[in-house]
């Protein structure tokens, strides 16, 4: 079983694609949705500057000191080595970003995040233009890139929707579909994404701050609350709601154990991580679900969570 924690380890949510996908325009519209969340943003380097200028406080070298209490650090040849220097920031970050490069593969940023201590990946975001990727991903010298870190995904943003006629739009989703292997894609334009779905339903140390209403959480976002009043094994909580067949997004709560414990249970698309937590709340027992588009099927959903004792 998961080791116990009182200190979880830091979310770290990888974001990845080509060259005009939107992956700046998704980390400026993190950084100004954060609500309160201290984040971290990680990029190879600041060349044409990433952030938006008027949520710059200060500046140096290599940090930029952002509205709210969020940093951008760039971290050159060595990833490693930044996100060392990032366990030593006062106040902690609540959670970091990684704009990984145009050619760059998420994956192995991911795995070599995974290598690390008190390091966590939260999920893997690849931005996709919709006019664009299908051309790119049948490009001689760019598909092998393309495809790998498609392939890389938990989630997929198919972003600048609006370029793209609907045919195109809906041939592009099924070529997704079939690269990513079933990963969720979210349509978007503008890279216009709930950050609750991207960052997770929450980046504190207890329960609090979950949402308790099912419904619409963004224009395109709906989420439901599950309630699981007994004891459950929470590594089968995460395969269940981990499963494609049920679509979510994200999917994040806290659950009893058989052997009494509470377990922290996310996923963000396919991937699931379990975390065994030293505490005792009322949102014990609850797992908020997000889906993309469409309500959250809640009799599957149930269904699954039911079969999990």
């Amino acid at each position: 079983m998961p080791g116990e924690s009182t200190n979880p380890d830091l979310p770290v949510t990888v974001i990845g694609g080509y060259l005009g996908a939107g992956k700046t325009t998704l980390v400026n519209r993190i950084l100004r949705r954060a609500d309160g969340r201290r984040v971290a943003v990680l990029v190879n380097e600041f060349g044409e500057l990433p952030i938006d200028a008027d949520l710059i406080e200060s500046r140096d070298e290599n940090v930029i000191n952002i509205a709210g209490g969020c940093v951008c650090c760039s971290y050159g040849s060595d990833l490693m080595a930044a996100l060392m220097d990032l366990q030593q920031l006062e106040p902690r970050p609540d959670h970091i970003l990684i704009e990984a490069s145009d050619v760059a593969l998420p994956e192995a940023i991911a795995q070599s995040v995974g290598l690390m201590l008190q390091y966590i990946v939260d999920g893997v975001v690849v931005i996709a233009n919709a006019d664009s990727v299908r051309g790119h991903g049948r490009d001689s010298y760019l598909a092998v890139t393309i495809r790998r870190q498609l392939v890389a995904a938990d989630i997929v943003l198919l972003n600048k929707v609006d370029l793209a006629s609907p045919g195109k739009l809906a041939e592009t989703a099924v070529w997704l579909g079939e690269e990513t292997q079933g990963a969720p894609i979210l349509e978007t334009t503008n890279a216009d994404v709930s950050v609750t779905g991207i960052l997770g339903l929450r980046d504190s140390e207890t329960p609090s701050g979950l949402p308790h209403a099912s419904g619409p959480l963004h224009v395109h976002h709906h989420a439901i609350v599950v309630s699981v009043d007994r004891p459950v094994d929470p590594e089968k909580i995460a395969v269940a709601l981990a499963d494609v067949n049920l679509d979510l997004m994200r999917a994040k709560g806290f659950v009893t154990g058989v052997d009494g414990r509470i377990y922290a249970v996310q996923t963000v698309g396919r991937r699931r991580h379990v975390e065994a937590r030293d505490f005792n709340s009322a949102d014990v027992g609850k797992i908020v679900c997000i889906r993309h588009r469409h309500p959250v099927d809640s009799d599957g959903v149930n269904t699954a969570v039911s079969n999990c004792g």
